[in-house]
């Protein structure tokens, strides 16, 4: 049992009766007197302690059997009072090394009542952690006394990455290729028949199909999309680079999330999607497949995995990819540069794979280097941090013009971006039929 406020007020208040008590009789009264108000509050505070044991609420959890890293997710706790009302404060043992919007929930329930609070709770790390049990303070009826008590409710939850980013990507996929969103089809564009359309202004008099015409006797045009069927590789770097912190995540992270939206949106359009982690050497490398269960085992090989403070060996993982893979294929390799001089090997190996395969370089650029770059201050000290950035920045453009003389497709997007605007990218290369 904790006293509550109230019941350090009455106390007080019997340290006033005293010195009431020894003004106006002795201090032996006063000392009577005293006693005995004390003993009494505390009879009273034990009967209320023991009035909210038979009054306790229920109380249960609701999390996420899989909660997603980087993002604010919904904790839920369920409590249901008794016949009588309640004023209860709840604390959950969330994992302690994670953000939570709430350390104390409060509130009043009247009798026989079901109500729902709730926090959030943002991982910034990958792996399982240890959910604690929940501990409840209930208010007596008279306000003396806080009786606490522990809910059991251990359990280990598990950190995957962005779940919520893939949902979201994975119902806009869906309407884009079932048509509820205009779907980018043109004529005389890609390699595949989709439909016939009549004809209007400014459609290209070459897709125009003579025998549709000449049988249903006014002008149709044959719609073209993009050849399905064709093959994507991933390759993620999990080196040095990828170690660093990026707006509280690692860059692995945003890596990962990254290829993780690419395999969805690659599966969704009918590619065989492949997908190598390497570091000195392949560290994992799942082959190209089709189908809902190839995402499946690859979220479930990728998700364990972090990254090492190890040099990449760029060389040796595109030698082993492309001995592992004959036909052609748009290969993503998501890294990071420095400058031309430090990535020359990474150069080196995206140039053996022009141009049998189309090569794509991927670059998570950190938003705070962006900020600092472009923020004009007159203090010494952020003026030399400011020259840092811009000369950073500048060293990747010139990093950047060099692969794309070469022939390699270029992204360098911030990591808070990277997901959406590679998935965008890949959907324009499927629509333009580059791959």
């Amino acid at each position: 049992m904790i006293p509550s406020k109230l019941l350090y007020v009455l106390f007080g208040v019997g340290i006033a009766i005293a010195i009431l008590l020894a003004v106006l009789f002795s201090p032996t009264i006063a000392i009577v007197g005293t006693l005995g108000f004390d003993g009494i509050l505390l009879l009273v505070a034990l009967v209320e302690g023991q009035r909210v044991r038979g009054r306790r609420v229920e109380v249960t959890r609701d999390v996420p059997e899989k909660l997603s890293i980087g993002r604010d997710n919904p904790v839920v706790l369920w409590v249901r009072s008794g016949s009588h009302s309640a004023e209860i404060a709840i604390a959950d043992a969330y994992p302690i090394a994670f953000p939570a919007s709430h350390r104390t929930l409060r509130l009043s329930l009247p009798p026989n009542a079901t109500e729902r609070l709730s926090y959030t709770i943002k991982p910034d790390k990958r792996g399982e952690y240890h959910w604690g049990d929940i501990q409840v303070r209930q208010l007596s009826p008279w306000g003396w006394i806080w009786s606490h008590w522990t809910v059991k409710a251990s359990e280990t939850v598990a950190v995957y990455p962005d779940l919520v980013g893939l949902r979201s990507l994975s119902i806009r996929l869906t309407l884009q290729s079932t048509g509820t969103m205009r779907r980018r089809l043109s004529t005389g564009m890609g390699t595949e028949f989709a439909e016939l359309r009549e004809y209007s202004v400014g459609d290209d008099t070459r897709a125009i199909d003579w025998k549709a015409t000449a049988r249903r006797h006014r002008p149709l045009v044959r719609v073209l999309e993009p050849e399905r069927e064709q093959t994507l590789l991933i390759v993620l770097d999990r080196g040095r680079l990828m170690t660093a912190q990026v707006q509280g995540m690692k860059r692995f992270d945003w890596g990962l999330n990254a290829t993780l939206s690419l395999v969805l949106a690659g599966l969704n359009r009918g590619d065989r999607v492949g997908v190598a982690v390497f570091d000195r050497d392949i560290h994992s490398w799942l082959p190209p497949e089709r189908g809902q269960h190839q995402f499946s085992h690859i979220m479930e090989t990728l998700t364990p995995i972090q990254p090492v403070l190890l040099e990449p060996d760029y060389v040796g993982a595109v030698t082993r990819l492309v001995s592992q893979q004959t036909r052609r294929a748009l290969v993503v390799m998501i890294t990071d540069i420095v400058d031309a001089t430090a990535s020359a090997e990474l150069f080196a190996a995206l140039r053996r794979l022009t141009p049998r395969y189309l090569p794509f370089c991927v670059t998570l650029r950190d938003p705070q280097v962006d900020a600092i770059a472009q923020t004009p201050t007159e203090d010494p000290r952020e003026i030399y941090q400011r020259a840092i950035a811009i000369d950073l920045l500048s060293q990747r453009q010139v990093a950047f013009a060099q692969l794309k003389q070469k022939g390699v497709l270029v992204l360098d997007a911030p990591a808070n971006l990277i997901s959406e605007q590679l998935v965008d990218r890949y959907l324009q290369l499927k629509a333009r039929n580059r791959i």
